[in-house]
């Protein structure tokens, strides 16, 4: 009977022993990530995937195509670095979103057999709202400056307008007739873009000729009246710029989303909502009729 015992808890032990063994193996550990769950419309964001490889696992990383409702502008190398317990796998994702609402990044399984998977993400996607009842601030009035005139000796002047009188009168009769030459109206590069706002506002476009349309406008005008080479420069570039001005932040932020917004409708042929093409148009008109304020008032 002592035997018997004796015999049982030697396999019971074993077992034991086994199972503490088997489970006691690392397991490979997976993890998404991102710099922030919430972001405006064509703004960027960060995706980091990460996975921990034992060094009893094989080797493998996951693959990404797409994500719905994002757009992928950049897409990492897989960096590889050797720990004491294994393989550290990392990728990063830069992406952004032209559709408003809450979306999902999926969970990603590493291999189908293990059925290791990341944690879904949540993002929300918005357009920060203009506020059209905000009133416009009226241009200054141009402001006449009383000139002082000096004493003057009139009769030289009365002979000089004669002898001036009389050579003009002799011009014009001896003269030949030539085509009358309209002179060319000057307008103020304000002036300009206002003009050109209000033709697209009633024409009818196609959402890259708008975009086009609209945002050489702002360009333009920045050019004739800040002595800025925005022709020239890049979305970024000008967006950097932009900072100098110092407009209100939900202004500025509101002019970045519309210059960034007409890239993506003209490069990778986004199709905007019509409320978006009147936001977008509410807002450049809006920068303009700012900045051209902040100038009358310097």
């Amino acid at each position: 009977m002592d035997l018997q015992f004796a015999y049982k808890a030697t396999v019971v032990s074993f077992l034991c022993f086994c199972s503490v063994v088997c489970f006691s193996q690392p397991a490979v550990q997976v993890k998404a990530s991102v710099d922030r769950n919430t972001i405006l419309i064509g703004e960027r964001i960060k995706l980091l995937l990460e996975a921990n490889i034992p060094e009893t696992q094989p080797i493998r990383f996951f693959s990404i195509d797409t994500i719905d409702h994002f757009e992928f502008i950049d897409k990492g190398k897989i960096d590889t670095i050797n720990t004491s317990s294994g393989t550290r796998l990392l990728q990063q994702f830069i992406f952004t979103s032209f559709d408003s609402g809450r979306w999902v990044i999926p969970s990603y399984v590493l291999d189908e057999a293990s059925h290791i998977q990341t944690d879904s993400i949540v993002i929300d996607v918005g357009f920060t709202p203009f506020d059209t009842s905000k009133p416009y601030n009226d241009i200054k009035d141009i402001i006449d400056v009383e000139v002082k005139e000096k004493k003057k000796d009139y009769w030289y002047y009365i002979a000089a307008a004669g002898t001036v009188l009389v050579l003009v009168l002799i011009y014009f009769i001896t003269r030949k007739k030539k085509p009358k030459v309209v002179a060319a109206t000057i307008i103020s590069p304000y002036g300009e873009a206002m003009k050109q706002l209000e033709q697209i506002r009633k024409q009818e476009l196609s959402a890259k000729e708008y975009y086009t349309r609209l945002t050489d406008i702002f360009r333009s005008y920045l050019a004739g009246r800040k002595n800025i080479s925005s022709l020239q420069k890049t979305t970024d570039e000008l967006v950097m710029q932009l900072k100098t001005l110092k407009m209100k932040d939900d202004q500025y932020s509101q002019l970045t989303q519309v210059l960034r917004l007409g890239d993506f409708v003209k490069f990778a042929k986004y199709q905007p909502a019509s409320d978006d093409n009147r936001l977008s148009y509410d807002v450049i008109k809006n920068a303009v009729q700012t900045i051209e304020n902040m100038m009358n008032a310097e």
